[in-house]
C-alpha cells in the first residue's frame, strides 16, 4: 500500500507541476479573450436564459432534460466536497492566498466552461437507445476528426475511472467523516446508507438524476450560502483583514503561525488551482457531458447556462467557506478539510455551526456521486457500448461503502491525480476546435444583434 501511495505522489507532483497549471489558466485565459471576455460581460444574459430553461418548450424538444435540470446536474456534480473540504485543505496547505487563485480560475473558467458546454451541444450524438450523449469524447471525435479519436478513448478512460475517486469514493469518505464527528454514526452504516440512496435514484438514469438534482442543489446551495452569510455578518469586522490576508499571500509567502506550517506563494497557487478545478470542474471535461442531454437545439445558449455553474460554484460557494474559515482565525489550528470549515462554523455559531456543515456536506456529496455516475455511464457508453452500463452501474453502487471506509488522505491523492490526466485530453481538445466556439458565438451574437436592430 505504501508502494501506490509513494508512486501515486510521485505522478501527482507531476501532472499538477507548472505545466499544468500553466496548461489550465492559459487555456481558459486564451478561450476569455478570444470570446472577448463575454462569459463574465455576459453573466446576467445568462442568469436569464437559466431562469427561462426551467422547462423546455415544445420546438426544442431535442435531448432528455430541461436546460436546467441539465445546469443542476452538472452543479449536483461539482458542488461537493470541493466546495467544503476541499477549500479548507487549500487554505491548510496554500495559506489564504490560495483562495485568490481559485478566484482567478474561476473567471477564466466560466470561458472553459462555456466552450464545453457549447461543443458538447454542437457535436453530440443519438445513441441506440434514442438518448442524446455527448462530452469531450464526442467532441474530440466529430470535431476534430477520426484520426484523434484516440484523444477521445483516452478521456473516456480516464473519466470512468477518474470518477470513482473525484465522484464517488471520494465523497462517501468525506461524508462518513463529517458523520462520525458530528452524529458517531460508523463510517460502515454510513456507506450502506448512501449505497442505498444512491442505488435508488440511479435506477431511474438521467431523467431521476435530473429531477433529483433540480430539487436538491438550489436548496442545498441556498441553505448553505444563507448560512455563511449569517456567519460572516458575526465575524464583519474581520473581513477586511480576511481580504487583505487573502491578496497579500497570493504574491507572498505566507508564514508559519499555531498550527499553520506555512507556505510558499507557489504552494498557493498550486493549491489554489488545484482544488479551483476539483471545485468547479472547468477544463475537466465532466460537465460538458450532462449539459449534451439538455433540450435544446442552441449550442451557445447552453454555454451561457453552463458557465454560470463555474461563478456559483467558486465565486458564490468556495468564496463564502473560504472567508468563514480565514475570518474566524481557525485556518492556524493545525485542522484540515471538513473539520476545519465545521470549526470555523462552529466558532461563529456554537452549537449550530458543526451540525450545519455536516447535513451541507453529506447533501452535497450524496448530488455528487449521482452526477458523477451519469458521466461515468456515458464515458464507459462511448467505449463499450450500452451493454455496459448496468454492470458499471452496479460497480459504482457497491463502491461507495467501500468508499467511505478508505483512508481519506490517499483517495484525494488518487482522485487529484486522475482530475489532471483527465483534464489533459479535454484542454488539448478545446484549444484546436477554440475556432468552432469563436465561429459560433460571434454567429449568435450578430443575429442577436440583427434581430434587435
Amino acid at each position: 500500500m505504501e508502494a501506490i501511495e509513494n508512486l501515486f505522489s510521485q505522478l501527482n507532483s507531476l501532472v499538477w507541476g507548472p505545466p499544468m497549471l500553466v496548461l489550465i489558466l492559459g487555456v481558459g485565459l486564451f478561450l476569455s479573450l478570444g470570446l472577448k471576455l463575454m462569459p463574465i460581460l455576459k453573466l446576467s444574459a445568462g442568469f436569464r436564459l437559466l431562469w427561462q430553461g426551467r422547462s423546455a418548450p415544445g420546438s426544442e424538444s431535442e435531448g432528455e432534460i430541461p436546460p436546467f435540470q441539465a445546469l443542476m446536474t452538472a452543479l449536483s456534480a461539482t458542488v461537493g466536497t470541493g466546495n467544503i473540504a476541499g477549500v479548507a485543505t487549500a487554505v491548510f496547505l496554500g495559506g489564504p492566498g490560495a483562495l485568490f487563485w481559485m478566484w482567478l480560475t474561476a473567471l477564466v473558467g466560466m470561458a472553459t466552461k462555456y466552450s464545453e458546454a457549447v461543443l458538447a451541444v454542437r457535436f453530440r450524438e443519438v445513441d441506440e437507445r434514442g438518448a442524446h450523449v455527448g462530452g469531450p469524447m464526442y467532441y474530440i471525435r466529430n470535431g476534430l476528426g477520426r484520426k484523434w479519436a484516440w484523444l477521445g478513448v483516452l478521456f473516456a478512460v480516464f473519466a470512468a475511472i477518474a470518477g470513482f475517486g473525484i465522484g464517488n469514493t471520494v465523497q462517501a469518505n468525506s461524508v462518513a467523516d463529517v458523520l462520525e464527528a458530528n452524529f458517531g454514526l460508523p463510517h460502515w452504516i454510513t456507506g450502506l446508507i448512501l449505497m442505498v440512496l444512491v442505488g435508488l435514484v440511479l435506477i431511474g438514469g438521467i431523467r431521476r438524476i435530473g429531477h433529483v438534482a433540480s430539487a436538491l442543489v438550489p436548496l442545498m446551495a441556498i441553505s448553505y450560502v444563507g448560512a455563511g452569510l449569517v456567519v460572516l455578518a458575526i465575524n464583519a469586522a474581520d473581513i477586511p483583514t480576511a481580504l487583505a490576508l487573502v491578496f497579500k499571500h497570493a504574491f507572498s509567502s505566507a508564514a508559519a503561525e499555531g498550527g499553520f506550517a506555512g507556505a510558499a506563494v507557489w504552494a498557493a497557487i498550486r493549491f489554489g488551482v488545484a482544488r479551483g478545478i476539483f471545485s468547479n470542474e472547468a477544463g475537466l471535461g465532466s460537465a460538458p457531458i450532462a449539459h449534451a442531454a439538455a433540450q435544446t437545439r442552441n449550442p451557445i445558449n447552453q454555454g451561457m447556462v453552463a458557465m454560470l455553474g463555474t461563478f456559483i460554484d467558486t465565486i458564490i460557494i468556495c468564496t463564502i467557506t473560504g472567508l468563514v474559515i480565514i475570518t474566524s482565525g481557525t485556518w492556524t489550528s493545525g485542522e484540515s478539510g471538513a473539520a476545519l470549515t465545521s470549526m470555523a462554523f462552529q466558532a461563529a455559531l456554537p452549537g449550530v455551526g458543526n451540525y450545519v456543515v455536516a447535513i451541507a456536506l453529506a447533501i452535497f456529496a450524496f448530488t455528487t456521486i449521482l452526477g458523477w455516475s451519469f458521466y461515468g455511464e456515458r464515458c464507459i457508453e462511448f467505449l463499450f457500448g450500452v451493454k455496459a452500463i448496468v454492470p458499471y452501474r452496479i460497480a459504482w453502487i457497491l463502491a461507495v461503502p467501500v468508499g467511505a471506509t478508505l483512508n481519506l488522505g490517499f483517495v484525494w491523492l488518487v482522485a487529484d491525480t486522475l482530475n489532471a490526466m483527465m483534464a489533459l485530453p479535454n484542454l488539448v481538445a478545446l484549444f484546436l476546435l477554440s475556432p468552432v466556439v469563436f465561429r459560433l458565438t460571434r454567429d449568435h451574437f450578430d443575429k442577436e444583434k440583427t434581430r434587435n436592430a
